[in-house]
C-alpha cells in the first residue's frame, strides 16, 4: 500500500499499528479478488482500552436507512453485540432458507482474511474476533410479504460492517470492535481502508436516549381485527383440537399504535433493557423500520459441541403482593391445561435434537420464569452433538417449536394464518448471530414491535390446547402485550 495509513479521530481511533495492519489484510483480500474473480471479505478485530456500550453506540452512529443490528441480555454477564452497515448480505426465502443461507455463510466465512491478534482470544477469553453474521427469519418461509414488513425478508444475514462486542472477561466487561469490508476486483485497498477508517469516525459515544414521558399528542391504540375476532379463532381451534385433529395451534394478534410523531426505538430499547434484563432485548433495523423486541425465548445456542435451549410455554400474570404473586405462580405451576401446553413443547425440542446428539438432558418438572409483567414454565434443555451442526441449521430444524407454532405443525401450519388473519412476519421468528465456526446464538421474536414512523405494530400470542377458554386466551394476550404498549403508546 503506497502511503501512511491515517488513523480516524475521535474516541474510537485506531492506532498507527491498527490502521497499518488493517491496510496490509484489506491488501490480502483485494489481490485475492482479483486473483479469483469474486468477493473476498476482510476482517479486522481489536479491543478497545475505554468504555463503550455496544447498543448505545450502534443507536447513536446509525447512518439514516442503513441495516443496524443490536441485542444483548443484560443478566447475563452484560454480553452486547451491536452492528452497523453492510459489509456482506445473504438473502434467501423458502423451506430451504436455513440451509441455504448456512451454506452461503460457510463459504463467505472460509474466505475470510481475519487479524484478531489484538482481540480478547490472544489473552484466552471469551471473545467474539472476527466477522459474525446477524439477522434474522420470519415465522413462515415466504413470510414478510405485506408491505409494512418490507426489508425484512424471509432469511436474511448481514455482516455488518462495524461490530462492537462486549464479553465478559476475568474482572470487566471489555468490548471488542470488528471492521468488515467485502473486496470485490475492482476495490483498491487505499478505498477501502478509508471507507472504514471514515466510519468509524463517525461513531459516538452517548448514552441511550430517555423516553419522552409527554409526547406530543396522545396516540390512539386499535387491534388489527376486533377482539372479538381472537375469541372467535380460539374457539374455532378449540373445536378442531378436540375433533383429535391437532394437539396445540399458537393463535396471535396484532395491535397498532398510532402516535403523533415517529417512534424512538433508541429510547425503547433503554426502556427495555433496564425493564426486561433477563430477557433478549433487540434492534434489527431495516430501512426505515425497526424491529424491537423483548424476548424471553432462547431458541437455540451453540457454543462448541454444546446446545443450550429453553422450552417455554404456559403463562400467567405477576402481582405487587409477594404472595399474591407466589400464588399465582403456584396455580400456574399445578393448571393442567397450562402444563399439557407445556409438556407438547418440551417433547417436541427433545425429539428434534436426539438425533443429532449424544444425549439430550432437560429437568423433569417445569420452573417457573418471572419477568417484569408475567411469569412462564420454564424447562431448560442441553445437549452434547454428535457431530458438526451449524446454529443456523440446528435453527432450521427447531423452528417453530410448539411454543409457537403448534403440534403436530404440518396440520397448524394452514390453521394459523387462516385463523389469525395477518403476516406474522419476523414476530416469532429466530433473530440472533453466528460466527465463522457456526457458532451463535437466535432467540425467539416474541413481545415485539414493529416500528415504522408514527405506527407501531405489537404482536403477542398463546398456545391453544383442548382446555382453552376464549376469553382467558385474550386476557392473556393482554398481559404479554402490556410489555410494550405502555411504552409507545405515553
Amino acid at each position: 500500500m503506497r502511503g501512511p495509513a491515517t488513523a480516524a479521530p475521535g474516541p474510537f481511533a485506531l492506532t498507527s499499528e491498527d490502521s497499518r495492519r488493517l491496510g496490509a489484510l484489506l491488501e490480502r483480500a483485494v489481490r485475492e479478488a482479483r486473483r479469483t474473480g469474486r468477493q473476498a471479505l476482510a476482517s479486522f478485530t481489536c479491543t478497545l482500552s475505554g468504555e463503550a456500550e455496544p447498543s448505545a453506540v450502534a443507536c447513536a452512529s446509525r447512518r439514516p436507512g442503513e441495516p443496524w443490528f443490536c441485542i444483548e441480555q443484560p443478566w447475563r454477564a452484560k454480553t452486547a453485540i451491536a452492528g452497523l452497515g453492510e459489509a456482506a448480505g445473504m438473502r434467501a426465502q423458502g423451506e430451504g432458507r436455513f440451509a441455504e443461507l448456512a451454506e452461503r455463510w460457510r463459504a463467505l466465512a472460509a474466505r475470510a482474511h481475519v487479524d484478531a491478534s489484538g482481540a480478547l482470544r490472544a489473552a484466552g477469553a471469551e471473545s467474539h474476533a472476527g466477522p459474525l453474521a446477524v439477522g434474522g427469519f420470519a415465522f413462515a418461509p415466504e413470510g414478510g410479504s405485506a408491505p409494512h414488513w418490507a426489508g425484512f425478508e424471509p432469511g436474511s444475514l448481514i455482516v455488518p460492517e462495524v461490530l462492537l462486542a462486549r464479553s465478559p472477561a476475568a474482572e470487566r466487561a471489555s468490548v471488542e470492535l470488528t471492521l468488515t469490508a467485502c473486496a470485490f476486483p475492482d476495490d483498491t485497498a487505499e478505498g477501502l481502508l478509508a471507507r472504514l477508517l471514515g466510519r468509524l469516525g463517525e461513531l459516538r459515544l452517548a448514552p441511550l436516549p430517555l423516553l419522552d414521558p409527554a409526547p406530543w399528542g396522545p396516540a390512539v391504540v386499535s387491534s388489527a381485527m376486533p377482539p372479538e375476532h381472537y375469541e372467535s379463532a380460539v374457539a374455532r381451534a378449540v373445536e378442531r383440537i378436540r375433533e383429535g385433529e391437532l394437539e396445540k395451534v399458537v393463535l396471535a394478534r396484532e395491535v397498532q399504535v398510532h402516535a403523533p410523531r415517529p417512534h424512538d426505538p433508541a429510547a425503547i430499547v433503554g426502556v427495555l433493557r433496564e425493564e426486561f434484563p433477563s430477557c433478549f432485548v433487540f434492534c434489527v433495523g431495516r430501512g426505515d423500520a425497526t424491529l424491537v423486541a423483548a424476548s424471553p425465548e432462547l431458541l437455540v445456542r451453540r457454543e462448541g459441541h454444546r446446545v443450550s435451549t429453553l422450552a417455554l410455554a404456559g403463562s400467567t400474570r405477576r402481582s405487587a403482593d409477594p404472595a399474591v404473586d407466589a400464588h399465582l405462580g403456584e396455580q400456574l405451576l399445578r393448571d393442567p391445561s397450562h402444563r399439557e401446553e407445556h409438556a407438547i413443547v418440551a417433547r417436541r425440542i427433545e425429539r428434534t435434537l436426539r438425533p443429532h446428539a449424544v444425549w439430550v438432558a432437560a429437568a423433569g418438572e417445569p420452573e417457573l420464569v418471572k419477568i417484569a409483567n408475567i411469569q412462564h414454565l420454564a424447562t431448560p434443555i442441553r445437549a452434547q452433538l454428535a457431530a458438526p451442526v451449524d446454529v443456523l441449521e440446528l435453527a432450521g430444524l427447531m423452528h417453530p417449536t410448539p411454543a409457537v407454532g403448534g403440534e403436530p405443525f404440518a396440520r397448524a401450519r394452514p390453521l394459523i394464518p387462516a385463523l389469525e388473519g395477518l403476516d406474522r412476519g419476523w414476530y416469532a421468528g429466530p433473530v440472533g448471530w453466528t460466527d465463522a465456526t457456526g457458532d451463535g446464538e437466535f432467540c425467539v421474536a416474541l413481545r415485539c414491535a414493529l416500528l415504522r414512523g408514527g405506527v407501531a405494530r405489537c404482536y403477542a400470542g398463546n398456545g391453544i390446547v383442548r382446555g382453552s377458554e376464549p376469553a382467558a386466551e385474550l386476557a392473556e394476550t393482554e398481559i404479554k402485550l402490556a410489555a410494550l404498549l405502555p411504552l409507545l403508546a405515553g
